[in-house]
């Protein structure tokens, strides 16, 4: 459940906050005519053909943690194209916007400062769970659900590409690190706002995220009531990802969908998986332990798709005295284990 930020100006606000002069968290804008978009050329390395078979089965069957309803690991999946992430590893990510600090970590520290809190959580993981790899991440909300109408009456903040290249500059002070681009599209669509951050996702280690929360079919306000997205829409989002990778010769896009409610996600069993693309349904609940538990229970566990992620929110998880952080430590014993983790 993300915070919704308007951004108009110098003046950044939610529809609980607003603060005026919020600035770029690098200090620098970046040029839309750097490197940072510039294709990286991929080595002939058999992208076209699948990963260890043997090995991908015994990891998604480790993550389904002893599952016995027959629910987990997911039946019938397709083996992802070599240079796939998961389930190989586990991404660990801050979430946010450089033009907030009350959106999450990515926005909230300096550069330096919120890389040394992820890679203190990232060495939590490594320490709980030393037999998989910790793929560190910085996930982006590129386009920001508005309390305004703005030029074309969607309700939507897209972010500019010098914003965005400003993250992808954060991301390359630890090495290999991944970029999430993610979309709250209000009272725009899917299919419109993805040849948006196009050419971004050109790139082999930018991947996507979408948030029904805010795609507001209906017509409402974003923030006003929870949005929806259906089978189909997420099937259109996996082919587009499958399409690009094809034609660029990339490895797997990871595809992360946030959900909290079994309405932000309809015909769940209707979702096509690829070789191309990694779909992570995310549980972006907040609230005390046993809330987030049931959330994760019901509409994560309870509908399989593919892989499965958990946030973590470093204030509203604690709003009720005497809340907790849950720890990696709790979430390894979940089913399935959570292979995509997200901090805010």
């Amino acid at each position: 459940m993300a915070s919704i930020a308007l951004v108009a100006g110098a003046t950044i606000c939610s529809f609980t906050y607003c603060t005026s002069g919020a600035k770029d968290k690098t200090g620098k804008t970046a040029t839309n005519s750097g490197d940072s978009t510039k294709v990286a050329p991929v080595e002939e390395s058999n992208l076209r053909t699948p990963v260890d078979t043997a090995k991908y089965n015994e990891l998604v069957k480790k993550l389904a943690n002893g599952d016995t309803t027959g629910k987990w690991p997911v039946k019938n999946q397709p083996y992802p194209l070599a240079g796939a992430i998961l389930p190989f590893k586990r991404i660990v990510v801050y979430y946010g916007n450089l033009h907030s600090k009350k959106m999450g970590a990515l926005g909230e520290y300096e550069p330096k400062e919120m890389w040394r809190r992820l890679n203190a959580e990232i060495k939590h993981w490594e320490k709980v769970d030393p037999s998989t790899p910790v793929q560190a991440g910085l996930h982006y909300i590129a386009a920001v659900a508005s309390g305004t109408p703005g030029k074309d009456s969607k309700y939507i903040n897209r972010m500019a590409n010098s914003q965005i290249d400003s993250v992808l500059k954060i991301a390359k002070m630890r090495p290999n690190t991944i970029v999430f681009l993610d979309l709250q599209v209000a009272l725009s669509n899917i299919k419109a706002e993805l040849p948006h951050i196009e050419k971004y996702l050109q790139l082999p280690y930018v991947h996507l995220g979408i948030d029904p929360e805010f795609s507001m079919k209906d017509g409402s306000l974003p923030g006003k009531r929870i949005g929806t997205y259906d089978a189909a829409d997420i099937n259109y989002v996996s082919g587009y990802l499958a399409d690009l990778v094809k034609k660029y010769n990339l490895p797997p896009k990871v595809f992360v969908v946030h959900r909290f409610t079994k309405k932000m996600v309809t015909n769940s069993t209707s979702i096509k998986l690829r070789p191309e693309v990694q779909i992570v349904m995310h549980m972006d609940g907040w609230g005390e332990p046993d809330l987030k538990l049931g959330t994760y229970r019901h509409f994560i566990y309870g509908e399989p798709v593919q892989f499965t992620g958990f946030k973590l929110f470093y204030k509203n998880d604690l709003k009720k005295v005497p809340n907790r952080l849950m720890t990696p430590e709790e979430l390894m014993k979940l089913k399935p284990i959570p292979i995509y983790i997200q901090y805010q």
